[in-house]
C-alpha cells in the first residue's frame, strides 16, 4: 500500500507542473510566439489555460488540454471549426472570429509548450 501511495503522490507532483513553460522573458520569444501567446491569453485561456492545461475555474471536464499537441493538428482542428466542418457551439464561433494568421500563431504557441512525462517505472520504491 505504501508503494502505491508513493507512486500516486509522485504522479500528482509531476502532473501538476506538466505544462509549465518559461515564457516570462518576452525577449526570448519570436514575434510569432509573442502573437500566439497574446491571442491565447485573450481568446483561448479562459477554457484551455495559457499553458494549455484546461483546469481553470468553470471548465467542463470535456475541455481538452492543448499542451503536447502537434502544431499541424491544432491548425487543422481550428480551421475545421472556422469552416464549419467541425461543429461545436463555442469553438465554431470562436474560430470564426480569429484570422488564419491567428490560427497559425496560437497553434505554434500551444505546440511549443514542452511536456514533462512521468514514468512510474523510473521510481525506485522499497517495500517496508
Amino acid at each position: 500500500m505504501k508503494k502505491y501511495l508513493v507512486i500516486f503522490f509522485t504522479f500528482l507532483y509531476f502532473t501538476a507542473f506538466a505544462a509549465d513553460i518559461d515564457a516570462s522573458n518576452e525577449a526570448n520569444l519570436s514575434e510569432v510566439l509573442k502573437a500566439g501567446k497574446e491571442k491565447a491569453a485573450t481568446v483561448c485561456s479562459a477554457c484551455h489555460g495559457l499553458n494549455g492545461k484546461a483546469d481553470s475555474g468553470g471548465n467542463s471536464p470535456n475541455v481538452p488540454n492543448l499542451f503536447g499537441q502537434k502544431r499541424g493538428y491544432l491548425e487543422a482542428k481550428l480551421s475545421e471549426y472556422k469552416s464549419g466542418k467541425l461543429q461545436h457551439a463555442q469553438m465554431t464561433l470562436i474560430a470564426q472570429m480569429i484570422t488564419e494568421e491567428d490560427i497559425k500563431n496560437v497553434s505554434l504557441w500551444y505546440a511549443s509548450i514542452k511536456v514533462k512525462v512521468f514514468d512510474p517505472n523510473q521510481i525506485l520504491v522499497t517495500a517496508d
